[in-house]
């Protein structure tokens, strides 16, 4: 995968929806990257923070998961 050239919430299945440069589409679904976070966060801070990006900041929400810092910005975050 390189370049992300487009990303957008997918409210029907509940997954964030990328393409990229080379032609490669991937679909995260929230569902399951939400049970994978770290349970000792606040969930509903957590919540609150994970339905923001989802809905404002897609690209930025795929590139914490697809890079492993989603916890670590959710710790930070707040």
């Amino acid at each position: 995968m390189n370049k992300l050239l487009s990303c957008e919430f997918n409210i029907d299945t509940g997954n964030v929806e990328c393409r990229f440069a080379d032609g490669t589409m991937i679909s995260i679904d929230c569902d399951v990257v939400e049970d994978t976070i770290d349970g000792t966060l606040p969930f509903v801070r957590v919540r609150t923070e994970l339905d923001w990006l989802i809905y404002n900041a897609p690209r930025e929400y795929v590139q914490l998961v697809l890079n492993g810092g989603l916890n670590a910005y959710l710790k930070n975050s707040r």
